[in-house]
Parts: structure tokens; C-alpha cells; sequence
């Protein structure tokens, strides 16, 4: 994959049938991989409902807000904040659409350069991340990108998933700045 030509923006109108689609038609194998609970996959609608809200509301009122992750200026994935305080932290996820594009090192630029958006735009202190302990890929990449391991436990990470091992990842401002000054 040539990094070149990847990029990231702010979710668009036009984004929102892309991540409805990826949550109501993905392969439901890859899904249970990622520690999603089929039975809690919400309705086209509600998605397509949750994100058209999300792009009115100010960065001080979201409850989620989501960067679109684009190669050649294609839409191809998604990364999220949700668990929101403004000024003091929120939860990262990570998502990309097609699987012939997952475990390509697309990952580590695409986290990079869709960190500013978040701590920036929401004057993040603290960014933490959970992805399923037993999902190896998106692990081996927050480490990559300089986010620090704080610990694996048990718990259901968000309103989708089953209860599972996760491995908290963290990132805080000051890392943060020094990452960026190298990006």
C-alpha cells in the first residue's frame, strides 16, 4: 500500500451510508473477531440517525465523532471517539471497511494523522483505546504509534461487544505533542 496516498478528514454527509453499511453488512465472523455481540448490532437507521446528529452538534455536546479514513481519496475506514469528556479524555476505535486493506500498515499513518482531530478539536488530556486482547492487529499498532500498554482485564468496552479480555492502550497530551513534532 503506498502511504502516499492516504488521508483523513472529518465524517461528511455522504460518509454515513458507508459506516451503516460497515456495521449492518460486514461478515459476521470478522465482526465476532473484533469482540462485536451480533445480537447488539444496531438497525441501518439508528446509525444512519446517531451520525447524521453528530454532524450538528459543536465538538463541546458530541457524544461520538468520527474521522474518515480515505486511500486514493476513496472512503476506507473509520476511527471513532465515543465515552466523550470534553477537555479531559474519550475512547478511540478503529475500523477499517474492507478486509483486503486490514494488516496492509495502513493503520500506523492513519492513527497518526487522525490524533491531531481528536486531542485538537476536543482538547483532549488523555486518549485511551480497547481493542479485544485476543484481536492482534490493532494491539501491535497503538503500540506502533507510541501509546502506552496499562493493563488487560475483563470487561464489555462498549454497548456492541460481548464481555471480553481488552488491553487498555493510553495516550496522553504530553506524548501526544512529542508524537506529533515527529509526524
Amino acid at each position: 500500500m503506498d502511504i502516499q496516498k492516504l488521508s483523513v478528514r472529518e465524517i461528511e454527509a455522504t460518509d454515513i451510508n458507508y459506516i451503516a453499511d460497515y456495521w449492518t453488512k460486514s461478515d459476521p465472523e470478522f465482526m465476532k473477531s473484533m469482540g462485536v455481540d451480533l445480537a447488539k448490532i444496531p438497525t441501518a437507521d439508528f446509525v444512519k440517525n446517531m451520525l447524521s446528529e453528530q454532524l450538528t452538534q459543536p465538538y463541546e455536546q458530541k457524544n461520538s465523532y468520527a474521522i474518515i479514513w480515505e486511500y486514493n481519496n476513496t472512503p476506507i475506514g473509520h476511527c471513532n471517539i465515543n465515552k466523550i469528556i470534553f477537555g479531559e479524555e474519550a475512547y478511540m476505535h478503529l475500523h477499517i471497511w474492507q478486509g483486503s486493506l486490514r494488516k496492509k500498515g495502513a493503520g500506523l499513518q492513519l492513527i497518526s494523522r487522525t490524533l491531531p482531530y481528536f486531542f485538537d478539536n476536543f482538547r483532549l488530556q488523555t486518549l485511551y483505546c480497547e481493542p479485544y486482547a485476543l484481536n492482534p492487529a490493532p494491539n501491535n499498532t497503538l503500540q506502533k504509534v507510541g501509546f502506552s500498554f496499562e493493563k488487560e482485564y475483563i470487561t464489555t468496552p462498549g454497548y456492541l461487544n460481548f464481555e471480553q479480555p481488552v488491553k487498555r492502550w493510553k495516550l496522553d497530551r504530553e506524548n501526544y505533542l512529542q508524537l506529533n513534532q515527529s509526524i
